[in-house]
């Protein structure tokens, strides 16, 4: 098998301006999606086969929830959450194993500082070092357990790509993004990675949005796209941009993913995806900003979350900017 480049097609995202001058350029790859599921603007190749780390937690929570998992509200939102690890998203998480009758014991995923600084040192000061429970994929974790659980299946060798489990977010994946899963990896929490594509996942997104918009709609894509937009702060944190860009628009189904990956969700159906090729968070949220306005949103509903000052001595002499949009 080929293995697909992704820097094949990348162009200009988002330019670093620090005084006069241009300092440096993200490269990528961008689609917004209308709410019929057509392109209405794209930039570099929104087919490149790219890997959309844990943006793909709603997804994965989809097929959780099909399978059997019971949850909803904040535990559902914490499922599809990359957390911050502050209290009370460990509090959720206890819940969720505690309800499958499991214990932080059980989780698999690779021990972790909390995201949140503020939380990291306090775990440090209480003489606790990195753990599984902390890490932020905790919630995801704790949903692949209690899913095997309720469906019956083991949960000794749940991230074994061969589960059951593994094996239905497989083809969940692949129904919701519309794109077969070519390639499969191991994520940094160690649970199995998922290949897609940028136009894919903005389909599972839009998908989700719309469902959740949809009060008769009891299905698991609305289920999952309900959870995330109303508690937004359990899908990330405190001062976390995908949570902020969710209290921002009503009804935005968001998710951040390592190493430079984006996506969105309007509940028009509606959607965005964005992989930035040399995988820095740096520029995401002046993209993503730029891409919800031109689905639709209003730009001064993002323009604050979406501002990425470049600093000198501590004040702004600069901005992060998308190469377009209304601020290009």
């Amino acid at each position: 098998m080929s293995v697909p480049d992704v820097a094949a097609g990348a162009v200009p995202l988002a330019r670093v301006h620090r005084g006069a001058l241009v300092e440096s350029v993200h490269l990528g790859h961008l689609v917004v999606l209308a709410p019929d599921g057509a392109v209405r603007y794209a930039l570099g190749d929104p087919d490149v086969v790219i890997w959309p780390r844990s943006s793909l937690k709603p997804v994965q929570a989809v097929a959780m929830l099909r399978d059997g998992l019971d949850a909803d509200g904040a535990d559902l939102a914490l499922v599809c959450a990359s957390h911050s690890g502050e209290a009370a998203h460990l509090d959720v998480v206890r819940g969720l194993l505690a309800g499958a009758g499991l214990t932080e014991a059980d989780l698999q995923n690779t021990p972790d500082w909390p995201l949140a600084p503020d939380a990291a040192w306090e775990r440090r000061a209480q003489g606790h070092g990195p753990a599984p429970l902390t890490q932020n994929c905790s919630g995801k974790h704790a949903g692949m357990l209690a899913t095997c659980r309720a469906a019956g299946w083991s949960t000794a060798d749940y991230l074994d790509p061969e589960h059951p489990l593994q094996r239905a977010v497989v083809a969940t994946t692949a129904q919701t993004t519309g794109v077969p899963v070519a390639h499969v990896t191991v994520d940094g929490c160690g649970a199995p990675l998922l290949s897609t594509t940028p136009a894919g996942l903005a389909r599972a997104f839009g998908a989700i949005a719309a469902a959740a918009h949809d009060p008769q709609d009891a299905s698991a894509p609305a289920r999952v796209g309900r959870a995330m937009a109303a508690h937004p702060w359990h899908v990330g944190g405190t001062g976390r941009d995908v949570t902020s860009f969710m209290s921002a628009v009503p009804g935005l189904v968001a998710k951040d993913g390592a190493d430079g990956v984006y996506a969105a969700g309007l509940p028009d159906g509606g959607a965005v995806a964005l992989k930035v090729l040399d995988g820095s968070a740096r520029p995401r949220a002046a993209v993503l900003a730029a891409a919800l306005a031109l689905a639709g949103v209003d730009p001064a509903l993002v323009a604050d979350v979406g501002g990425t000052p470049v600093l000198g001595h501590g004040r702004p002499v600069g901005a992060v900017r998308a190469t377009f949009g209304p601020d290009a």
